[in-house]
Order: structure tokens, then sequence, then C-alpha cells
């Protein structure tokens, strides 16, 4: 391979780089704030603004004049208004809504990069909590479902293009948290019955937020651990944004679990930001170093590693393709 060449960077790109988590705590805080989603109710000016947050005034109008460089705010006859891109993005309950992977980001992910040379040094994660304590607090967990919400929301529909749906009955999300990747699938493709399986806890979300997607039926949910349990049985596995939370000997006993779930003739979906080997991949690595900060063993591996462990499983005509902007769906199919 080819090493790709880049313009050497001058010393104020260098130092805009090293003082980047600055824009970024401005964009974090206006999501905490819910800024766009209160102005997306009317424009306003930084002094009416303020007020409706609470702020102090002194500090208003240089944030928000930060949004307007950055592209989230609009600015004129001195109002502020959102862009189209956060209006779609950035407003809470919107189709195309993010926030929940950035309140995640300032609840756990600032923390654990504020000590990302201990985890160099170490190899172990520097999160405050792991998964299951995580779950364990309402608080939390409602995060980190807005986070997998924000994620898969935006993959349902590239998902329900990118594999051929025809003559599948029956799809199963593993670890599939409350059940919003299958729900909006099911709703794309309506002749799928959906399953999720996750640990028990998921159970009442899960209820609820089929209730409110009016999936109340059409998508079950079936408890258990995909290590200790086995899964249910489906003419389609999908595995998103799972497997890069373990190391790789507990990847590969994932997949061969899934083998034995998908029903002969079918086949096994899995997606992550699986690393590439050119173009786009500086977001990927970040993600990878994400999953080191948060997870003992996780991390981002590259599309050929998956398709070892699904032929390694016994899944065959396996191939990889890009699944939106910075995903890679591995599809491996099960012999009849």
């Amino acid at each position: 391979m080819t090493q790709q060449t880049r313009p050497s960077a001058g010393a104020g790109a260098i130092l805009e780089l090293g003082t980047a988590f600055c824009t970024a705590r401005c964009v974090l805080t206006a999501v905490d704030l819910d800024l766009f989603t209160v102005l997306e109710g009317a424009p306003a000016t930084a002094a009416e603004l303020g007020d409706q947050l609470g702020l102090h005034p002194r500090g208003v109008p240089a944030f928000l004049d930060v949004l307007v460089e950055l592209g989230l705010l609009q600015h004129s006859a001195g109002t502020y208004r959102n862009d189209p891109a956060a209006t779609r993005h950035l407003v809470s309950g919107r189709s195309g809504d993010v926030t929940g992977f950035l309140r995640r980001s300032t609840h756990m992910l600032w923390p654990a990069w504020t000590r990302f040379d201990e985890m160099l040094r170490t190899g172990k994660p520097t999160a405050e909590a792991d998964y299951t304590e995580m779950i364990k607090d309402p608080a939390k967990l409602r995060r980190f479902l807005g986070m997998m919400d924000a994620l898969n929301g935006l993959l349902a529909p590239e998902l329900a293009e990118a594999f051929d749906w025809s003559g599948r009955g029956t799809v199963l999300d593993v670890g599939g948290a409350r059940g919003n990747l299958v729900g909006n699938l099911v709703k794309l493709r309506p002749h799928l019955r959906g399953m999720v399986f996750d640990l028990p806890q998921m159970a009442d979300p899960f209820a609820e937020h089929m209730a409110a997607l009016e999936l109340t039926g059409k998508v079950t949910f079936h408890s258990g651990s995909f290590f200790d349990n086995p899964l249910p049985r489906a003419d389609v596995v999908c595995i998103g944004h799972v497997l890069h939370d373990w190391a790789e000997d507990e990847c590969r006993a994932v997949v061969a679990k899934a083998f034995e779930a998908v029903n002969p003739g079918g086949a096994l979906l899995v997606y992550d930001r699986m690393l590439r080997a050119d173009g786009r991949r500086l977001p990927n690595l970040v993600i990878s170093l994400d999953m080191m900060l948060t997870t003992p063993g996780g991390q981002e591996y590259p599309a050929a590693e998956y398709e070892q462990w699904l032929a390694g499983a016994g899944f065959q005509d396996i191939s990889a393709r890009p699944l939106g902007e910075d995903d890679t769906l591995v599809v491996g199919h099960k012999p009849r």
C-alpha cells in the first residue's frame, strides 16, 4: 500500500489542532444546554438566549459566534438561528438527532480522554464504570441508549437498502439495546418480524420504545448473555456496534454463536466502524481509541479480520461494503 502524503501543517494549523478541544467543548456544552432545540422554537438574540438558558451575559456572544464559525448557527441583524445541519442533527427528537452520542461524549468520553496517557501506559480503560455497572444507573443508561439510537437510527435506512431482504421473514439484532435499529428496519421492511437479544436490564426500555414506535408485538425481546446463552434462531442475524467492544477471541466466539442461530440459507450482517486500508481513516481510528478507553479489550478491527471470523465459523460468500459515512458492513451466508 502506498503511503498517502499530506502537506505539512504550519504553526497556526498545529496550534489549532492542539486546542481543538476548546471548540469541541463549545459544541458539547451547546448540546447539554439543549441550545439548538431552544433556537428551533424561535430565533433569538444573544441576550434573549442567555436569559432562556440561564447564562451570564459575559460569554454568551462569543460562545454563539463560535457556533456560527463552526457552521452550526447563522447570525444576521443581531439574531441567531439554527443552520439546517443543526436542525437536522442537533434538535432533540428529530429523526437525524445525534445529540445522544454527543451527550455520552460529554459525560463518559471527555473524562476518559483526560487520562489518555494512562491508557497508553497500562493498556487499561480509563472510563469511570464498565458496561455492567453503567446499565444499573438510570441516568447513565438513558445516555447510553440515546447514544445508540443516535448512531443506529442513521444506519437503519442504509441497512434496509444494502441487503436484499426479500424472502427473509425474521431478523434478530444481537446486543440491540432497546430495539431502535431493528424497529426502524421493520418499519422500512414491514414483511419482517424483528427480535432483539440483550441483557435483561434492556427489557423495560425496549417495551417503552416499541410502544413509542407503534411496534409492540411486531418486534420481541429475548433476554440473555450472548456468551452464556443460545441466541434465538432467525433468517438474518445482525450484530452492529457490538464486536468492537471485545477482544478478538471473544469476537470469534460471538460470531460462532451467531452461525448456530442463523437459519440454513440465511445470513449474518455485521457492521462496525472498521479500520479502512485507505481513504477516510481518522474518524474510525479515533473511535478505536474510544473503545480502548472504555472497554477492557475492545477496539476497531479491519474488515479482513471480520471476514476471517465469519469464514472460520462456517459462513460462505462473504463480502464487505461501506455502510453510511464511516461504517463497514460484512455479510456472510450460511449454507442450506
